[in-house]
């Protein structure tokens, strides 16, 4: 879909310069529908996806969600493998965060090779205040379209910056299929608001979920996030900073349980 395409299917949607502008519930089922039928135009059937994860369907990692030591909440990071979007057969994970006075569930719709984002859609619930967040990928255009709705408003806007985009939690599972754990070693990610490199930089024992890992340190350049993955075969996330959208927090993982539910730590 060209940028011309987008333009005449999105008269409200902001251009260069533009403030965004509200738009109908039937002009946004409208915009949707017209988006499906672009990508399921574009994809065709199913592709191959990579064999050999080193993890399952329904694998489940659940995090204390910690700021300033304390805990503040819970968050889980469940694997769902792959799922059908519209004729395109693509990967689902799911992240949901949830505390006091706060919710936030990703469902992050991914391709299945790369690990690069089609589609997420984002249900946040933040002191009452409720959105619901759909983000549609184009990567041949390194477009994002992002449509939002809260207090019975819709808005859309068209993010482009000429190339392909990440998504964070695309990359941690990338990098369990694909790391090396190598000294040195750098990803560069290009995410819809900055970009970013992970560098290998510390390799420690880690102590979570009651057990002593071996773990490697990914940080990243600028300082936004950190990932400590486990050392073995599956590459656990571990730890996670910088993903909950709310202050200076660490994703500590408390429990993990493998693709056929079998407890394995705790």
């Amino acid at each position: 879909m060209n940028n011309f395409a987008i333009h005449c299917l999105l008269p409200g949607i902001r251009k260069k310069g533009d403030n965004k502008r509200l738009l109908s519930s039937r002009t946004v089922m409208g915009v949707m529908a017209c988006v499906f039928f672009f990508l399921c135009q574009s994809s065709g059937s199913a592709v191959n996806k990579i064999s050999n994860l080193p993890f399952s369907d329904g694998e489940t990692i659940t995090y204390d969600i910690k700021k300033l030591k304390m805990n503040v909440g819970q968050a889980t990071i469940v694997y769902n493998g792959t799922v059908d979007l519209r004729g395109r057969e693509v990967l689902l994970i799911t992240v949901t965060a949830q505390g006091f006075r706060f919710f936030d569930e990703e469902r992050i719709f991914l391709d299945p090779v790369t690990f690069h984002p089609y589609m997420i859609k984002r249900d946040l619930d933040i002191f009452g205040k409720k959105e619901k967040i759909v983000e549609i990928y184009h990567k041949q255009h390194g477009e994002v379209m992002v449509i939002k709705a809260a207090n019975g408003k819709h808005s859309s806007q068209v993010i482009k910056q000429g190339e392909r985009f990440d998504n964070i939690y695309g990359f941690i599972y990338r990098y369990r299929v694909q790391g090396q754990f190598k000294a040195g070693e750098e990803c560069s990610l290009h995410l819809p608001t900055r970009d970013v490199t992970f560098q290998l930089d510390e390799q420690k024992t880690l102590k979570v979920a009651g057990q002593e890992y071996h773990a490697y340190h990914m940080n990243s350049v600028p300082k936004k996030y950190k990932v400590w993955f486990e050392g073995g075969n599956k590459k656990i996330p571990l730890m996670i900073d910088g993903t909950i959208g709310f202050g200076r927090t660490s994703m500590v993982m408390k429990d993990y349980k493998d693709g056929d539910f079998k407890k394995i730590s705790r």
